[in-house]
């Protein structure tokens, strides 16, 4: 049994917590650590959590602790990843993995260097439409892949406070899914250009101060392919995600809007439910996501997002910042 500490008990934290005890086998949440100790000591006491911290450093030389999970604001991600590193503890961090592109590439080489098991948290590769989707894809069911459409679309109405949302949120911490997804099935394949339109349309009031809540953006591939990702932060019938593969024999597609197969029609007409989060829809991904990193932590060999799916992840977001800035195509040797 592997015990691991999560770090960070606000609202994906807590889901994470409850997915480690209730869903995932070989793994026990042995800490929670956060610096509110009455919200961590709340939830520690709902799933019998034996240790509270208000700072990671005070588990770190717990021998009930194998894994950091990181659950935390992204500036906070790189002391962690530093502390957990230098502890030897394994790693698993929520994306993105740093605060800018260079700290996600310092916790990488800290990770590399130290051997220790690291992990993304990507969790869309788990999804399984997309898992099922991407394994036809390796197997060359529908040959070639000549261009991918990714959606994210967050569930409305949008609360979010634009004065406190930094800059290029909808590129680091949105689309930065659909980024590694679109690498993951492209393979071998490497961003060479990347083109981002973006826009304040669900807060037009904000639109003065930077902050962007809509964007559409393609990239191209040194195999030719075409790639183009979209995300909103408000879709009023809720959470959704769905991709597109094509390709020279055939496509793929995964996801759907709807939260069911079941459609009801009566005389009001068809009725089928769409509302729902991401810890709700997607709830299997996470846990599938966490019993893969659990699993490789008892030997495994697994394929997983890890360092370098992260950084490649954030590099393309760092590209789609500096285009719409600029107004231009960006060449990816620009911010690799």
């Amino acid at each position: 049994m592997k015990g691991i500490a999560v770090v960070g008990a606000g609202r994906i934290g807590t889901h994470h917590v409850q997915a480690l005890t209730q869903d995932v086998r070989g793994a026990q949440v042995s800490a929670l650590v956060d610096p509110q100790r009455e919200r961590a000591q709340a939830l520690a006491e709902r799933f019998e959590i034996p240790t509270v911290a208000a700072d990671v450093t005070e588990v770190l030389d717990r021998q009930d602790v194998d894994a950091i999970l990181i659950a935390t604001p992204v500036v906070t991600h790189l002391p962690i990843i530093r502390a957990a590193v230098k502890a030897g503890k394994a790693v698993f961090t929520e994306k993105p993995i740093g605060a800018s592109l260079a700290e996600a590439r310092e916790a990488a080489a800290l990770t590399e260097e130290a051997g220790v098991t690291f992990q993304v948290g990507f969790n869309r590769r788990y999804a399984e439409s997309w898992a099922a989707a991407h394994e036809l894809v390796r197997s060359g069911a529908v040959g070639s892949i000549q261009r991918y459409h990714s959606i994210t679309r967050d569930p409305g109405p949008y609360g979010g406070d634009p004065t406190r949302t930094p800059q290029g949120t909808i590129f680091k911490e949105t689309l930065i899914h659909d980024f590694d997804t679109i690498n993951w099935f492209l393979g071998d394949a490497r961003p060479v250009t990347v083109y981002a339109a973006a826009d304040a349309l669900v807060a037009p009031e904000a639109r003065g101060t930077g902050f962007l809540d809509s964007a559409v953006v393609t990239i191209t591939y040194d195999n030719g392919a075409i790639a183009t990702a979209e995300a909103s932060f408000c879709a009023m019938y809720g959470y959704d995600l769905r991709g597109e593969a094509f390709g020279s024999q055939g496509m793929v597609q995964m996801g759907e809007p709807t939260n069911t197969a079941c459609r009801s029609f009566t005389a009001d007409g068809l009725r089928v439910p769409t509302n729902g989060t991401d810890t709700s829809r997607y709830h299997e991904s996470y846990v599938a996501e966490f019993q893969a990193f659990v699993d490789r932590l008892h030997g495994a060999t697994l394929d997983h997002p890890g360092a370098q799916a992260g950084v490649l992840a954030q590099t393309i977001a760092d590209a789609c910042q500096v285009s719409v800035a600029e107004g231009r195509v960006v060449q990816m040797g620009e911010v690799l």
